[in-house]
């Protein structure tokens, strides 16, 4: 079996230890939300020495190594073998793992050359695709968890990971695969594999899902307008309430090209900080001039702008834009949630830059501004501020013909720490950011506090993207 460059070697499934107790655990009103999402799909590319690269090592010693360890970390994670239904008598869906249940392991090989896939710089948004393993959902369950390890002869492999976005957030996702390398990196280290192989201090999932209130406790007041607005954009799949399909936020590959940036922090806060009190953003008035802005409004401010510009330069009657992200609401509950719990506990925010904002001379500073001032407003006043008010802004911004910007991944995850035996990253992409208009962040690779960015656009697109993306930094 082939798919372009890709041979696939071996289809398997892998499963917690026998000893792993059947377990299930229902979903949170932030779990919800992400229901029909599409998957979160990332990949993890490593170097490999000749010898353990060559196939016939690779197939015998790296892989089995990979599964074992897998298995392990399985016993942990239980529920990542599992799946996502909506028994009869329950009044929300439940993630079960019962025993028998595996996660989906792809072997394959591919005859790409591995260096230009490694290439940050722009190329074909295709050859991602072939690396990512497909998320099996239908109207009764959804798989929670699949892998692809792909082997690009005598050079290296990646890792390719689709998460169930209501079963785990970015946090979440991050914690299983560092604990998965954890302890592959320790049967590669020991040569042999422990009897039992505990997680390292940090690495334990915490899934007591009493620490979450419920939106009525929160105050918040749940209707079925998100359902109905999913139902609208996607009105040929089921709408059926207790539907588990996830809905066909199809990736954008045709003439489209996939890239990563660089950006550093110092000379865009300068910039942008020196024309603060000069930008009057009508929306963001009373945002009193900061000592210092983050990575992330930053980052998104000068990536977001340089999109919304080459979008409008290609389709100029592109123009509307708005911008929303996630906050990791951990730390901000009352009280607040262990920083290990394992699940969705992340929250929404819409931006309240101008439409026309981002494709002014000064768009930066405007949506840094208004990031910002969302941001404080954010930690003034409670994650959940203006709740009411978010469904029907993205509501105007559908109507209204807005190109709706979002952002995956984060800087401070550390993805680029995740070794498993045989050596850190040479790069991680967010695959699935070709699913929406979407950037994915996540720490430099070389750059200290730089932030990566990756992203996936129209290809004339991206070719204005790049011009507007490096002239504006070397104007700085």
């Amino acid at each position: 079996m082939a798919s372009g460059n890709i041979k696939i070697h071996d289809h398997s499934r892998v499963s917690p230890p026998s000893s792993t107790p059947q377990t299930s655990l229902s979903l949170t009103f932030f779990d919800l939300f992400w229901l029909r999402f599409h998957p979160v799909e990332r990949i993890f590319f490593y170097t490999l020495p000749t010898p353990l690269s060559h196939p016939s090592t690779f197939f015998t010693q790296v892989v089995p190594t990979l599964k074992t360890s897998l298995s392990h970390t399985l016993r942990h994670f239980p529920t990542l073998a599992g799946n996502v239904v909506w028994p009869s008598d329950s009044p929300n869906p439940l993630i079960k793992y019962t025993l028998g249940d595996t996660v989906s392991l792809v072997v394959a090989q591919s005859e790409a050359d591995f260096d230009q896939t490694l290439d940050k710089s722009p190329r074909n948004a295709s050859e991602s695709r072939a690396l990512v393993p497909h998320l099996e959902s239908s109207d009764s369950h959804a798989e929670v968890l699949s892998l692809q390890i792909t082997l690009f002869p005598n050079r290296g492999f990646t890792i390719g990971i689709s998460t169930h976005h209501a079963v785990l957030d970015g946090k979440s996702s991050t914690l299983f695969v560092k604990a998965w390398s954890s302890l592959c990196k320790t049967i590669n280290d020991s040569g042999s594999e422990p009897e039992s192989l505990p997680l390292a201090k940090g690495l334990q999932p915490f899934f007591d899902r009493t620490v979450i209130k419920t939106a009525s406790e929160l105050g918040l007041n749940f209707s079925n307008d998100l359902t109905e607005a999913l139902a609208k954009m996607f009105p040929q799949e089921n709408s059926d309430g207790r539907c588990l399909k996830l809905l066909p936020f199809l990736p954008r590959v045709e003439d489209a090209d996939r890239a990563t940036f660089l950006l550093t922090r110092s000379k865009l806060q300068k910039r942008v900080l020196s024309k603060w009190d000069l930008e009057s953003e009508s929306e963001s008035k009373g945002v009193s001039k900061p000592a210092t802005l983050s990575s992330f409004v930053l980052t998104c401010a000068y990536a977001l702008v340089c999109i919304a510009k080459a979008v409008h330069g290609v389709e100029a009657d592109k123009e509307k834009f708005g911008f929303g992200f996630t906050v990791d609401c951990r730390a901000r509950m009352e009280p607040p949630v262990p920083d290990n719990y394992f699940g969705n506990c992340v929250w929404g925010l819409m931006v309240d830059t101008e439409p026309l904002g981002f494709i002014k001379e000064e768009g930066v500073v405007c949506v840094a501004k208004s990031t910002h001032g969302k941001i404080k407003e954010m930690l003034d006043k409670g994650v959940f501020y203006g709740f009411d008010g978010q469904l029907s802004k993205y509501e105007t911004w559908i109507k209204g013909g807005y190109q709706i910007l979002g952002v995956a991944g984060s800087n401070r995850f550390g993805v680029y720490e995740t070794d498993f035996g045989w050596g850190k990253p040479a790069k991680v992409e967010i695959a699935s950011v070709d699913r929406a208009m979407t950037i994915g962040l996540a720490e430099s690779k070389d750059a200290k506090g730089g932030v990566e960015v990756g992203l996936v656009l129209n290809k004339d697109v991206m070719d204005l993207f790049r011009t507007l993306f490096h002239e504006g930094l070397s104007n700085e």
